[in-house]
């Protein structure tokens, strides 16, 4: 059973993924966040240098690509061959608005005789592997038993099953009922996303589901960088790790993006994750919040107790 780093936008990026990696490790597989070929065919720039090589130092990574276009779809296969990708993941998941107006990520879900349509064409024309990560439904969990029917008629690399509606958005409980009936009736690799924020969770997902091809986390392990490798029997998390980790971050994203401002924006999106790990440091939150500069932000982190 492989774990998988999921793509979260604007947060799992190369700068994050290679550090991560440095730091903590314990993944079998990142996945990029969702690149969107335009109705041109273009790829942005960002998008593409976030899949380079050169600029990844991770062992494997999967890149996931925002299309229902078929042609689109083929033709960013194209561009990534030659930087020696075989393996694509299509996201059929994603639920923000901006996406699913335009009948993308899981505004897709809406339309499933186009998703049959889609990957009849796609597997037809690719040689690539091909995996997909779905929701369950977009109004209800009733319209996934058609869904998977679909799915179960092409050869999926593995299908990634999110066990949520898309108006559920990231609300309650990642349904693992509604899992079991792909578990129980998915003819292809199968792996489970949602909740997993300990390894309490992930214990509870693997006992029920032995037989899972993967299991990918997101927010949680966003929240504690160190989940892989308490998985896998590790150490668990402490609090100077996630300071020197957030130091590091802050001088590659320096690099990067050129501005103290941006690199501020971008650690304070990732502590909104990992300041589930101290409900109780109301006035540190407050802080980190209202840190207007680096070192104000470096302060703030460097005042929180050990994780209990």
């Amino acid at each position: 059973m492989k774990l998988y780093f999921a793509p979260l936008e604007g947060i799992t990026t190369y700068t994050y993924r290679n550090t991560h990696a440095e730091f903590f490790g314990g993944v079998d597989t990142y996945f990029s966040p969702f690149i969107n070929p335009s109705e041109q065919e273009k790829v942005s720039r960002k998008g593409m240098r976030d899949i380079l090589p050169e600029n990844n130092r991770v062992e494997s990574l999967r890149v996931q690509v925002l299309t229902s276009n078929a042609q689109s779809f083929l033709k960013f296969c194209e561009k990534i061959k030659p930087l020696g990708y075989r393996e694509i993941d299509i996201n059929i998941g994603c639920p923000a608005g901006t996406v699913v107006r335009k009948g993308r990520g899981s505004g897709f879900l809406q339309f499933p005789d186009a998703i049959d349509s889609f990957l009849a064409e796609i597997f037809a024309k690719s040689d690539m592997k091909i995996s997909v990560k779905t929701r369950t439904g977009y109004f209800s969990h009733d319209e996934f038993p058609h869904l998977l029917e679909i799915y179960n008629r092409y050869p999926l690399y593995e299908l990634t099953v999110h066990p949520r509606t898309r108006e559920e958005l990231y609300s309650g409980q990642a349904n693992a009922d509604v899992f079991a009936k792909a578990y129980e009736a998915a003819k292809n690799p199968l792996c489970y996303n949602g909740d997993i924020r300990a390894v309490s969770d992930f214990e509870r997902i693997k006992t029920r589901f032995p037989n899972l091809s993967g299991v990918m986390l997101g927010r949680g392990a966003v929240m504690n960088p160190a989940l892989f490798r308490e998985i896998r029997g590790g150490e668990k998390l402490r609090t100077e790790e996630l300071v020197e980790f957030s130091k590091v971050l802050i001088e590659r994203y320096r690099a990067v993006l050129g501005s103290d401002v941006f690199t501020l924006h971008k650690l304070k999106e990732i502590w909104i994750y990992v300041m589930w790990n101290f409900p109780e440091e109301k006035r540190a939150a407050k802080a980190i919040k209202k840190a207007t500069t680096v070192s104000e932000f470096i302060s703030a982190i460097s005042s929180l107790p050990e994780i209990k």
